[in-house]
């Protein structure tokens, strides 16, 4: 008997780490993805990711969260890829590997109605800004949903306030760019208290999905994470 390598499979296999299948797109020769092992071509490429912090309490009772090393979640994701794509046969992709790196931005809008939201982080119409991409499954078999039209609603054009924009204590975002230096100066500075406790307090302010914001927590990891970066 072959493989199982369904939607609903894949599904199946990703629900005890809290991860989930995003949807998928049909590669072409311009994406430039090698062959799978004995030559085989890829046929459809999965993006797996998160949707709130529904994975969080799954990640935290693993063994990456407390071994002290760096980029536990990057190595958790890592460790839940390569497994997976060797039970399914294909190859995982990480968004963190390189350069040069994947374009998951791009990938993600053929895979999904997402689209450029004002603090260059992509916009959900049922997530809003409040999840994200772990790892992709490229694999020699399968069918994704039919191809996702673009979002017929543009839900940062729509918002006439922009809370976002004006949320940001230093003016990080300006709709069209991200001030990453400006932003890492704040939250090494004693000003940046809330923001590293809380999150960032523009993305916060974006008033769709609100029941699907991290928690203070999982914020809080990511502000470190960031930190450490930069």
């Amino acid at each position: 008997m072959g493989i199982d390598r369904s939607k609903e499979a894949l599904q199946t296999a990703l629900a005890p780490h809290g991860l989930s299948l995003r949807g998928g797109f049909v590669p072409t020769a311009a994406d430039g993805l090698a062959a799978l092992p004995e030559g085989r071509p890829v046929v459809v490429v999965w993006m797996v990711g998160v949707i709130g912090s529904g994975f969080w309490p799954h990640f935290k009772a693993s063994s990456f969260f407390n071994d002290g090393l760096p980029d536990p979640l990057d190595r958790w994701s890592r460790a839940i890829g390569e497994e997976l794509a060797e039970r399914f046969g294909g190859r995982a992709l990480f968004p963190f590997d390189g350069p040069p790196y994947h374009p998951f931005q791009r990938w993600a809008d053929r895979a999904e109605a997402t689209q450029p939201s004002r603090m260059m982080l992509r916009m959900h119409p049922e997530h809003g800004l409040w999840h994200a991409y772990r790892f992709a499954l490229a694999l020699a078999d399968g069918q994704p949903n039919p191809a996702v039209p673009s979002p017929s609603t543009d839900h940062c054009a729509r918002c006439s306030d922009q809370p976002c924009l004006r949320a940001c204590p230093v003016g990080a975002y300006t709709g069209k760019a991200f001030l990453l230096e400006t932003c890492a100066r704040h939250l090494h500075s004693d000003a940046g208290t809330e923001c590293m406790q809380s999150g960032c307090l523009a993305r916060q302010a974006c008033p769709v999905a609100p029941g699907k914001r991290y928690s203070q927590e999982h914020a809080a990891f990511h502000m470190r994470a960031f930190v450490r970066s930069h």
